[in-house]
């Protein structure tokens, strides 16, 4: 998992927390679990697409390549 990977996973995590206090201390809000569902959704097609191991990358522009 990626930087900006885990960086997501852990707003989301946070989000829930905080979404979670706001319902115990003043009451539901649908917009606010619908915004973290959306938030979730989004993390994990982040993580998703970055545990996905392409054959078709090609390496970085400017790396010498690995000498066999």
């Amino acid at each position: 998992m990626s930087g900006p990977t885990k960086t997501m996973t852990v707003i989301t995590f946070a989000a829930l927390v905080l979404i979670t206090t706001y319902t115990v201390a003043l009451g539901s809000s649908g917009w606010l679990w619908f915004a973290w569902i959306v938030l979730g959704v989004a993390t994990v097609g982040m993580a998703a697409a970055d545990s996905g191991d392409s054959p078709t990358r090609t390496p970085r522009p400017g790396r010498p390549k690995p000498q066999p």
